[in-house]
């Protein structure tokens, strides 16, 4: 890419501004690799290009789900280790969310069984300051120091406690446990959307745990790196094969499954039922189609044209606009089928998401934003109806 101006520099990173463009900065994954705030350092041989695609890979996913991230484009074989994103002003906070217990958590709090999962997932916040070894900080003093707002704070942990749980559900379909996830956050510098809390920096390989199988001994992840008492170049060829491993591993996660919707009209007169559940739907970007059929004139019918979509689509779920036409389509079909009648189109249609997000990590991630973003709604009103009225003008 052509680059502008070195905008920072970092441990394994740089910045540069892209000409022409100033609401967008070019990030360079570099190969070096560093432990203990940068005590050891070494430099492997195409890492930068391994991380850079696992980011690229990582932020897709997520974007694709629906969460804020600064990512545009780039990371892949042909970018030069080099990826678009949005121009952000850094909050200086590491947000760790942790779903098993392993690294400074156990030292801290002994009377936690090192490899116990962790419900509900525990969210720390840790002060950028390598000098200091990037301490603790607890919300309130967040909030006493400027760093970042009440509301930030919640919307930091509430996004980074969804982003786990999006690259849980992707790890576990590959047979491996996420132990613990890193994150950085900052605010969108210019352009549309300015100030808008993101999801930045980067998330590859040196971002988290992951133990295969459930098993730390074969942790495929940084760890293995500090662990190392003496560096030699067949250890840093290890770690390189297993940065090598997550980047093809993680090159599998940003594709959605494709599926339909099939909406079955009893009838001409039931196609309105079925409109408010195809606008539901949407909300969850699934494909949909509509057919009519009748249970009473051309109950043959229903039966072809159930065994014609079941030859069609490999991911199929039905929605009937009634109890007789979801019976017999029930009984005719292996797939899903569920009766419009029986539900609220919202309730429904994240039914029928849930159905997908089995074997669908982007279609997990965005019940689980619709999820976050119902509470969200919930305690924005209450919190609107319990506000204090607006004080009368003095005079």
């Amino acid at each position: 890419m052509n680059k502008g101006l070195e905008v920072a520099r970092g441990k394994t990173k740089v910045l540069y501004e892209k000409p022409g463009q100033p609401d967008v900065l070019i990030v360079q994954a570099t190969d070096a690799i560093t432990s203990g705030d940068g005590a050891r350092r070494d430099e492997i041989a195409g890492k930068g290009r391994l991380a850079a695609k696992t980011t690229a890979r990582v932020f897709r996913l997520l974007n694709l789900c629906g969460l804020p991230t600064h990512y545009l484009s780039g990371g892949e074989d042909d970018d030069d280790n080099e990826m678009l994103v949005r121009r952000c002003t850094m909050v200086p906070l590491e947000v760790v969310v942790r779903g098993v217990a392993a690294g400074s958590l156990v030292r801290r709090k002994p009377g936690i069984a090192r490899g116990s999962i962790i419900i509900p997932r525990m969210v720390e916040f840790f002060l950028k300051d390598d000098a200091n070894h990037d301490p603790l900080i607890d919300p309130d003093e967040i909030v006493h120091r400027g760093l970042a707002s009440p509301p930030e704070i919640g919307a930091m942990s509430e996004i980074a406690r969804i982003t786990f749980e999006i690259l849980a559900h992707a790890w576990r379909r590959r047979e491996a446990l996420l132990v613990d996830l890193k994150l950085e956050f900052g605010r969108i510098q210019s352009g549309e959307g300015r100030g808008t809390l993101v999801i930045a920096d980067v998330i590859d390989n040196d971002s988290w745990r992951v133990w295969p199988q459930g098993r730390e001994d074969l942790m495929l992840d940084k760890q293995m790196y500090r662990d190392l008492e003496t560096v030699t170049p067949a250890d840093l060829e290890r770690v390189r094969q297993n940065y090598e491993l997550v980047s093809e591993l993680v090159g599998q996660f940003p594709s959605a499954r494709p599926a339909m919707i099939a909406l079955a009209a009893d009838g001409p007169d039931s196609l309105g039922i079925l409109d408010p559940v195809v606008g539901a739907l949407q909300v969850f970007g699934l494909q949909t189609l509509r057919r009519v059929v009748s249970t009473h004139l051309v109950p043959g019918y229903v039966l072809q044209a159930a065994q014609q979509l079941d030859a069609t689509f490999a991911r199929l779920i039905y929605v009937a606009s009634g109890p007789q036409l979801a019976a017999m389509l029930a009984a005719a079909t292996p797939t899903p089928v569920f009766d419009a009648t029986e539900f609220e189109a919202e309730e429904l249609a994240q039914i029928v998401a849930k159905t997908l997000a089995v074997d669908d990590t982007i279609m997990f991630g965005r019940v689980l934003l619709v999820q976050a973003n119902a509470r969200s709604a919930v305690l924005h009103a209450d919190a609107q109806i319990n506000a204090p009225p607006p004080q009368a003008p003095l005079g």
